[in-house]
C-alpha cells in the first residue's frame, strides 16, 4: 500500500550546500597544485638495493633435497620388456593361434562337385583331358556296385518325368 505513491515522488531526498559547485573547480585546482609542489614520488629505494636482492632470497629460501632420479632403461626395466617382446614372438612362431588347412581327405565330394560346377574354374574339355582310356573301360563300371536307393535317388534327381514317357 505505501508503494502506490512512489510514482508521484517529485524530489530525489538529497541535498547540495549552496553554490556548492561554484567553488568545486577552484578547490580541485589548488589541491592538485599543492601535489605537485612536493618533489619525487614520495617512495626512495636504499642504494644497491638491487644488487644483492637475488643472493638476499635465495638465502631465504630453504634448500631443496635433490630428487631421486629413477633412470627408465634399468636393467631391471630392459629384462621385463625383453622376456615380453619374446614370449609374444614365440607364441606366433609355435603357430598356436594358427589352424591347420584342411587336408584332401576330409573334403567332401559333394562340396568339390559344388566348387567346379559354380566358379566355372574348370570346363569340360579340362576335364575330359584328365580321364584316361582305361578310366573308362567297360571292366571299371561293371566292378562298381550301385545301391538301388543311390540308383533311385540319381534318377529322381537328374531325370525328368517327361524324359520317362514313351510317345
Amino acid at each position: 500500500m505505501k508503494d502506490n505513491k512512489l510514482h508521484n515522488i517529485k524530489s530525489t531526498g538529497f541535498k547540495a550546500p549552496d553554490n556548492y559547485f561554484d567553488t568545486l573547480e577552484d578547490r580541485l585546482f589548488t589541491e592538485a597544485k599543492l601535489k605537485a609542489n612536493v618533489s619525487g614520488p614520495g617512495f626512495v629505494m636504499p642504494e644497491d638495493y638491487l644488487d644483492g636482492l637475488e643472493n638476499t632470497i635465495l638465502n631465504k629460501v630453504p634448500k631443496a633435497k635433490e630428487p631421486k632420479v629413477i633412470s627408465i632403461f634399468s636393467k631391471r626395466t630392459l629384462v621385463y620388456v625383453s622376456s615380453i617382446a619374446a614370449a609374444i614372438l614365440l607364441l606366433f612362431n609355435l603357430s598356436i593361434l594358427e589352424t591347420k588347412p584342411a587336408s584332401f581327405d576330409t573334403l567332401d565330394m559333394e562340396t568339390v562337385e559344388n566348387f567346379v560346377l559354380e566358379e566355372d574354374v574348370v570346363d569340360s574339355d579340362e576335364l575330359a583331358s584328365l580321364i584316361t582310356e582305361e578310366d573308362l573301360t567297360e571292366s571299371g563300371f561293371i566292378d562298381t556296385n550301385f545301391d538301388e536307393n543311390q540308383i533311385e535317388t540319381f534318377l529322381l534327381e537328374h531325370l525328368d518325368v517327361e524324359d520317362l514317357l514313351v510317345d
